[in-house]
C-alpha cells in the first residue's frame, strides 16, 4: 500500500501529506481568504465613501466607514499571525512527516543499496533536500489561494469600475504567463542540478571529516582540499546557472508589473478626457492595481519557492521509489524459540550477475556446534556470514534455521536470534552504557554491568573518567580497538542470541589484545551455534569443525588435527602463518 502511494505523480504525493493536518490547513486557508477579502474591500469602501458620503456631507457615516476599515485591518493582523505561526507549524509537521517516512524507508533498504550509495548523498537527501519543503508546504497552497482570490476579485472590481481599462491592463498578463512558463522550465532544471551538487559537497565533506586522521597521517590535506574545491566549484557553477535564470525572470517581472501602472494612468487619462470615468474612479482603479500587483509578486515568489521545494521533494520521491532488494514474504512468519540448527543447502550467490562469490556451497551446523570458516581473502567467507541473517538473498539454493527457510520468516525475528561481532566495530557517539545497552534496549543497569563483566571490559570501564557514563566519541574514537571490540561482545552477551557469528572479529587487534579477548569469545560461544570467520588460524583450534572456502566453494572440511594431517590447503595456510614455509 505504502509503495503504491509513491507510484503516483509528484503533486498528488505532496498533497497527501496534508491529510493528517487538515484542521491546520483549513484554518490557514480560511485566514488567508479573510486577508484577501480585507485587501479587496479597502479600495471599494474608499470609492464609496468618496463618491457617496463626502459629497452628501455624511461625515459621521464617512468616519464610521473608516473605523470599520481600521477594525478590519486589526482583524487582518490577527489572521496574519495565525497564517504565519500555525501555517509554518503545519509546514514543519509536514516536513517532519516526510523526513520520518524517508528515514523509515532507508531502514528498510537492503545492504546492497548502501553498498552503492555514499553517506554524504543520503544525508543531503534527509536534510538539505527537505529544508525548503517546509516553506513550500506552508506558503505554496496559501500563496496560490490568496493570489487567485485577489486576482479574480481585483479583476472583477476593476471591470465594474471601467471594463475597457481592465481589459487593456490585463492584456499584459498572457505575455507574463508565457514568459513565466518558459523561465520556470530553465529554473527547474538548474534547481535540480544545484541539489545534486550540494549532495556532492556533502559527500566530500563527510568523506574528508571521516578520513581526517588518514589525510593527516599521509600529509594529504592539500589533496583533500582540491577534491572539496572541485565539488565547491561545481556547486558554484550550478548556482550561477540558477541565479542567471532567476535574474532574467525577476528582471522581466519588474518590467511587466510597472507597465500596468503606466497603462492605467495613460488609458485612464484617455477615458477621463472622454468623460467615461472620473478622478475618483481612476484613484480607486490604481488602488486595485496595487492590490493586483501584490499577488502577482507572490506568484513570482511562489514559482521560485515551488522550484526549490519540488526539486528536493522529487529527489525524496526518487529515493522512496527504491525497492528493498531483500523483503519479507507476504506470508512471512515470526521465528520463535530458535534452537540454532543451521543448514546452508547448495547455496550460490553473486553481487553482480555472472560474477559468483559462492558456488553450490553446502554446510550443516548442528545446534550448539562451533564451525570455523577460513580461506584466502575474497573467497566468500564474509559473504557467507551475511547470507545467514539475510542481509543479502541467495541467488541459488537455500538457508534453513531450525528447518525453516530464512526467506519464509520475517527479517526482524530472524536477526533477533543472531548475534554478530565484526572486525570493524561501530560505536555510537554516546556513553559506554548506551553502547552496551544497544544489544537490548530494555536491559537494566545490573544486566549491563554483568554483560560488561562477562566480556572482560568491566575493569577498563571503571578505570575510565566517568565509568559507564564515559563518552566514547564519534565511532568510539576515545577507546582502543580492544575496548571497542569487548564492548561489542558485551552487547551480544546482553542480547543473548542462540546463534553467533564472529566475522574476523579479532583480525584488527594485536596478538596480546587478541589473546585477552579470546577468552571472552570462548565464554560467549558456550552453548550457542557459532560460525567463526577467521584470518588467524590460531584462534580457531577449539572449533568442532573447520571449513576451508576457496575459489567460491568448499575446498576442505575437518578438525584442526585432521586438516593438518591431510597436508592440504589448510595445512599450507597454517604453516605459512607459523612461519615454517
Amino acid at each position: 500500500m505504502e509503495s503504491e502511494r509513491f507510484r503516483r505523480g509528484y503533486i498528488p504525493i505532496f498533497l497527501s501529506y496534508y491529510k493528517p493536518h487538515l484542521g491546520l490547513f483549513i484554518l490557514d486557508m480560511a485566514c488567508a481568504l479573510g486577508i484577501a477579502l480585507v485587501d479587496l474591500a479597502f479600495p471599494y469602501a474608499s470609492r464609496q465613501a468618496l463618491n457617496e458620503l463626502l459629497p452628501k456631507n455624511l461625515y459621521g457615516a464617512f468616519f464610521g466607514v473608516m473605523a470599520l476599515l481600521l477594525l478590519a485591518y486589526a482583524l487582518r493582523a490577527v489572521m496574519q499571525y495565525i497564517v504565519t505561526y500555525y501555517g509554518h507549524m503545519m509546514g514543519v509537521r509536514i516536513e517532519a512527516d516526510i523526513r520520518g517516512d524517508l528515514f523509515h524507508h532507508m531502514q528498510d533498504l537492503s545492504f546492497s543499496f548502501y553498498d552503492k550509495n555514499r553517506t554524504g548523498q543520503l544525508m543531503s537527501r534527509v536534510t538539505n533536500d527537505l529544508f525548503e519543503v517546509t516553506e513550500l508546504a506552508h506558503h505554496g497552497p496559501e500563496d496560490l489561494f490568496i493570489s487567485t482570490v485577489t486576482l479574480i476579485g481585483a479583476f472583477v472590481m476593476m471591470c465594474l469600475i471601467q471594463w475597457r481599462l481592465a481589459l487593456i491592463v490585463f492584456a499584459v498578463v498572457p505575455i507574463f504567463v508565457v514568459f513565466t512558463v518558459l523561465q520556470r522550465r530553465r529554473m527547474m532544471k538548474a534547481s535540480v542540478q544545484v541539489k545534486r551538487n550540494m549532495a556532492g559537497i556533502n559527500n566530500e565533506l563527510e568523506s574528508a571529516i571521516s578520513g581526517m586522521r588518514t589525510a593527516k597521517a599521509f600529509a594529504n590535506e592539500g589533496q583533500e582540499e582540491q577534491k572539496f574545491r572541485r565539488s565547491n566549484e561545481d556547486f558554484k557553477g550550478a548556482k550561477r546557472d540558477y541565479y542567471r535564470n532567476m535574474g532574467i525572470y525577476n528582471g522581466g517581472l519588474e518590467f511587466a508589473l510597472p507597465v500596468m501602472n503606466v497603462l492605467t494612468i495613460a488609458a485612464g487619462g484617455f477615458f477621463i478626457m472622454r468623460g467615461q470615468m472620473d478622478f475618483v474612479d481612476l484613484v480607486t482603479f490604481s488602488l486595485y492595481i496595487s492590490t493586483f500587483l501584490t499577488p502577482v509578486r507572490k506568484l513570482a515568489a511562489f514559482v521560485e519557492q515551488f522550484l526549490n521545494g519540488m526539486a528536493g521533494f522529487k529527489r525524496f520521491v526518487e529515493l522512496m521509489r527504491v525497492e528493498p532488494a531483500v523483503r519479507d514474504a507476504p506470508d512471512a512468519e515470526t521465528l520463535d524459540h530458535v534452537e540454532g540448527d543451521i543448514l546452508i543447502d547448495d547455496v550460490s550467490f553473486a553481487y553482480e550477475a555472472g560474477e559468483p562469490v559462492l558456488d553450490h556451497v553446502s554446510i550443516h551446523i548442528p545446534k550448539g556446534e562451533t564451525v570455523a570458516v577460513v580461506g584466502p581473502s575474497g573467497g566468500g567467507k564474509s559473504t557467507l556470514c551475511q547470507l545467514i541473517p539475510r542481509f543479502y538473498d541467495v541467488t541459488g539454493g537455500r538457508i534453513l534455521v531450525d528447518g525453516r527457510d530464512v526467506r519464509e520468516v520475517t527479517q526482524r525475528s530472524l536477526r533477533q536470534h543472531i548475534g554478530i561481532v565484526q572486525q570493524e566495530v561501530f560505536l555510537f557517539a554516546g556513553t559506554v552504557m548506551d553502547n552496551i545497552r544497544y544489544g537490548r534496549p530494555d536491559a537494566t543497569e545490573p544486566e549491563i554491568i554483568e554483560a560488561a563483566r562477562r566480556a572482560e571490559i568491566y575493569d577498563d570501564i571503571m578505570a575510565m573518567p566517568d565509568g559507564f557514563q564515559t563518552y566514547v566519541g564519534e565511532r568510539g574514537v576515545m577507546l582502543s580497538g580492544g575496548q571497542k571490540q569487548r564492548i561489542s561482545i558485551a552487547r551480544i552477551f546482553l542480547k543473548n542470541p542462540p546463534v553467533l557469528i564472529l566475522d574476523e572479529a579479532t583480525s584488527a587487534l594485536d596478538s596480546v589484545t587478541e589473546h585477552r579477548i579470546q577468552s571472552a569469545f570462548d565464554e560467549l560461544a558456550r552453548g550457542r551455534t557459532t560460525l567463526i570467520i577467521a584470518h588467524r588460524l590460531s584462534t580457531i583450534r577449539s572449533a568442532h569443525r573447520i571449513i576451508v572456502v576457496d575459489d567460491n566453494h568448499i575446498a576442505e572440511e575437518g578438525t584442526h588435527a585432521e586438516l593438518l594431517a591431510s597436508g592440504g590447503e589448510y595445512a599450507a595456510l597454517y604453516k605459512a602463518q607459523q612461519g615454517t614455509v
